[in-house]
C-alpha cells in the first residue's frame, strides 16, 4: 500500500460495537424495533469494506433481557461474518446481560463471577471489564476488580491496551442517564493513571460520545438497536429508532482514532472508484498534490461541474 499522507496505515483497526439488546424469538424491542437487520447490515459494511480488521468489540448490552436464545441468535450472525472478515469476537458485559447466562451462552461456562478477560491482538491488548451490578443498571467495580486490573496493567504491553467496558467513566448530556452512570469513577482513574491505557471503549448511553478520563480518550458507540436523542428537551428521556452506526477504530503508533459509521443504507452522492486511488498511488508526492489537490485539477473540475456552479474565475490580479 503507498503512503498518501503524512501518516502510515493504522497498526491495529478494530470494530467496536454496541447495545444489540437481541430479544429471545426474534422479538421486537417494545413491540417495534427490529434489533436483527442493523447488525447485519454493519457486519456486511465491515466485511465488503476489506479493512484489516482485527476484531469486534461488543460493548454490552448483547441481549435485553438475558434470554438464552438471544444470546444463541447473537452468535449465529456474528461468528459467521467474524470468521468473514478474519476477526476475533471480544464480548463485554452489559447491564442488560445477566452473568450466568452471558457466561453460558458465549464462553459455555456458567458463572456468577465478573466477567473480566484479557485477549492480545498481537502487540495490543484488549482487557474487557464486567462493570455491570447484578440486579441493578448503574455501574460500579469491586475492590477485587481493580486489584486484578492492576495487576493486569503491571506490565506494559507492545502495542499499549484498550480497555472496554460498558457504563463510559465520564458525565451524561441526558441528565436521568447520570443516576445510570459508573460509580465511583475515581477509584478506576486511580488504577489506570500512569499505565499504557491508550483509550477505553464504552457503550450504554445510545449515543456516540467522546471525552477524557484520568488523561485517557474515552470513545462511546452509538447503539445498534435503537439510540438515545441527546438534544431532546431538558429533563426527558427519548428512545428514537434512527442513527444507529457502529465505530471503527484505528490504532496507530502515537494516537487513536475513532470514526462513526451509519448502520442504515445510505445514498451515494459523490466519490471516486478505487481505481482513481489506484492511479493516485502511481504518482510523486507533488503530483498527486496537483492531481487532487489542485482546485484546478480535473478530479476537482468535474466535482465543481457535477453542482452546476457557474464558472468563477479565481486567479489572483
Amino acid at each position: 500500500m503507498v503512503q498518501l499522507g503524512q501518516f502510515p496505515p493504522a497498526r491495529h483497526v478494530i470494530a467496536h460495537i454496541s447495545d444489540t439488546h437481541f430479544l429471545g424469538g426474534g422479538r421486537e424491542l417494545y413491540g417495534t424495533v427490529d434489533t436483527d437487520p442493523p447488525l447485519v447490515h454493519a457486519l456486511d459494511l465491515l466485511g465488503r469494506s476489506n479493512l484489516p480488521i482485527e476484531a469486534l468489540v461488543f460493548t454490552g448490552d448483547l441481549a435485553d433481557l438475558a434470554e438464552p436464545d438471544a444470546y444463541a441468535r447473537l452468535r449465529s450472525i456474528v461468528e459467521p461474518a467474524a470468521a468473514k472478515i478474519g476477526a476475533e469476537i471480544i464480548w463485554v458485559m452489559g447491564n442488560h446481560d445477566e452473568r450466568p447466562a452471558y457466561s453460558k451462552g458465549l464462553f459455555g461456562h456458567e458463572t456468577t463471577e465478573p466477567q473480566d478477560r484479557v485477549e492480545m491482538l498481537g502487540g495490543l491488548r484488549i482487557i474487557s471489564l464486567d462493570s455491570t451490578v447484578p440486579g441493578y443498571h448503574h455501574g460500579a467495580l469491586l475492590d477485587s476488580q481493580l486489584e486484578w486490573l492492576r495487576d493486569v496493567l503491571a506490565e506494559p504491553a507492545a502495542d499499549g491496551t484498550l480497555l472496554a467496558l460498558h457504563h463510559p467513566p465520564l458525565p451524561s448530556p441526558v441528565e436521568i442517564m447520570a443516576i445510570l452512570e459508573l460509580q465511583r469513577m475515581d477509584r478506576l482513574a486511580d488504577v489506570l493513571r500512569g499505565t499504557d491505557v491508550r483509550g477505553i471503549l464504552a457503550g450504554h448511553l445510545h449515543h456516540a460520545m467522546s471525552g477524557m478520563f484520568a488523561g485517557i480518550p474515552v470513545s462511546v458507540a452509538a447503539a445498534t438497536c435503537y439510540t438515545i436523542d441527546a438534544a431532546a428537551p431538558v429533563g426527558s428521556l427519548l428512545g428514537v429508532d434512527g442513527a444507529q452506526s457502529i465505530n471503527l477504530v484505528h490504532v496507530y503508533d502515537d494516537q487513536i482514532l475513532h470514526s462513526v459509521v451509519p448502520v442504515h443504507e445510505t445514498r451515494p452522492v459523490s466519490g471516486f472508484p478505487d481505481s482513481v486511488l489506484e492511479r493516485l498511488g502511481q504518482l510523486s508526492f507533488d503530483e498527486r498534490i496537483e492531481a487532487f489537490s489542485n482546485k484546478r485539477s480535473t478530479f476537482n473540475l468535474a466535482e465543481v461541474e457535477s453542482s452546476g456552479a457557474p464558472a468563477v474565475d479565481h486567479t489572483l490580479e
